[in-house]
């Protein structure tokens, strides 16, 4: 047998390489992610802290049971319906914002424009209430200059105004990922094959047009698999953001769901309770996310996940 034959019979080696670097991550992932799903356990007995779980009582399903009639629930899962539905609606504007900043010519304009629109997204929710509570209080700085030219009314306060909490911490939270979830976006027009541009504007295109025509329907795709994971997501609006913003004047309308199962399970103690509210939720996003990927499948003919 030649040597060439024999070379060309022999299996190629596998190299594991990649995967070593990614397991580091994979543990993590592990770790924080599916570990923790054993302390689903809790959500079917009567659990008092510094007994031991085989020492209480099993209870079943009746945590369960009882999420259906609790009326403060209801309150939370309304709460969180419409952050959620604002966040959908909010969604298409980090396309717009990565279509905008990717027709800035100037490199270290667009630089600036990208660093600061991205920044927000690393700055905690800590400081961006202290910054909100100096502009937005009822001596806030942003406040004083609306009274100043006649907009608004003495004593007006942003933070405690009970009907303005939604569109307001979703306008938040709007600013502080705007420019880090267009990153994505921006990957996906650096794919586009720049002849198509060229080509356009040999036709006689804009920039509108080239944007319309050529970028936007390129981008369709990225747009939908992050829709999906979004409607994935619908229930999971976090708490830490509602949390520091909550006051007793908004209370009722900036309760979510993560923050109710919050102060269920760590201020009143009572673990069993918001681990059934937390089970419930999990379970929820899944069925959504499946769903979601469904109905894309059923329009585009292929699967996100």
């Amino acid at each position: 047998m030649s040597k060439t034959k024999a070379l060309t019979m022999t299996k190629p080696r596998k190299d594991y390489k990649l995967l070593y670097y990614a397991l580091p991550f994979m543990i993590i992932v592990l770790l924080f992610n599916y570990v923790p799903i054993f302390g689903w356990i809790y959500a079917f007995f009567d659990y008092i802290p510094g007994v031991k779980l085989k020492d209480s009582e099993f209870v079943g399903l009746e945590y369960f049971k009882l999420i259906f009639t609790d009326a403060n629930v209801w309150r939370a899962l309304t709460n969180t319906f419409v952050f959620a539905m604002l966040g959908i609606l909010f969604s298409p504007l980090p396309m717009l914002f990565a279509i905008l900043l990717n027709e800035v010519k100037n490199g270290p304009v667009r630089k600036i424009v990208q660093t600061f629109t991205t920044l927000p997204n690393f700055i905690s929710w800590v400081i961006i209430f202290s910054l909100a509570f100096t502009l937005f209080s009822s001596d806030g700085l942003i406040t004083t200059m609306l009274l100043k030219i006649g907009i608004g009314t003495e004593g007006q306060n942003l933070l405690g105004d009970g009907n303005a909490v939604y569109i307001f911490q979703s306008l938040l939270g709007l600013w502080k990922g705007l420019g880090w979830s267009s990153i994505i976006y921006l990957a996906a027009i650096a794919g586009i094959d720049q002849e198509q541009y060229e080509a356009a504007r040999v036709d006689g295109a804009g920039y509108f047009r080239c944007a319309i025509h050529i970028t936007m329907p390129a981008m369709i795709g990225t747009f939908v698999v992050l829709f999906i994971l979004n409607i994935g997501n619908f229930l999971n609006t976090g708490y830490e953001q509602y949390l520091l913003f909550k006051n007793s004047m908004t209370a009722d309308n900036i309760e979510v769901l993560d923050l109710y199962a919050y102060r269920i399970g760590l201020e009143n103690m009572d673990y069993s309770y918001g681990v059934a509210i937390s089970i419930i939720k999990s379970v929820v996003s899944v069925i959504l996310v499946t769903f979601a990927n469904l109905v894309a499948k059923k329009a585009r003919g292929s699967a996100v996940v």
